[in-house]
């Protein structure tokens, strides 16, 4: 049996969780199950900016278990978001890329972080992160 993506679970419980109707599937609701979660949007704005290898995001995101890093990567290449290539040498290499799909996010990235900076102005607050993720220079 072929492994369900995120949204193809979502769809098959709105189904019986709402109503018919033409706004059952809707595209914000779609984003969220695909991009939605703590780190998925951290993992693009590093996969934005470069190919990385596992032991490079583990590295960027000192904060994620290596279990939850290995799922978000597993979806995010399930729902056709990140490509995961296997090199076939000793020791074994794998590395992450965007899928032209993926790649799309970049202005959403860009969006969240202006929308940030804003929020964070607001009462004079900073983000104190350098090494955090810049926009995609989109």
């Amino acid at each position: 049996m072929q492994k369900q993506t995120k949204q193809q679970v979502a769809e098959a419980a709105w189904q019986t969780a709402v109503e018919p109707g033409p706004f059952n599937f809707c595209p914000v609701r779609t984003t969220l199950n695909v991009l939605g979660g703590k780190w998925k949007l951290l993992i693009l704005s590093y996969l934005l900016q470069n190919t990385r290898r596992y032991g490079e995001l583990r590295r960027l995101l000192p904060e994620i278990t290596e279990k939850m890093l290995i799922q978000e990567l597993r979806e995010l290449e399930l729902d056709g978001i990140v490509q995961r290539t296997v090199y076939q040498q000793v020791p074994p290499k794998v590395e992450y890329t965007l899928t032209e799909h993926g790649r799309r996010v970049s202005p959403l990235l860009d969006a969240l972080l202006v929308w940030g900076h804003e929020y964070l102005r607001r009462d004079g607050s900073t983000c104190a992160a350098p090494k955090g993720p810049e926009t995609s220079g989109s």
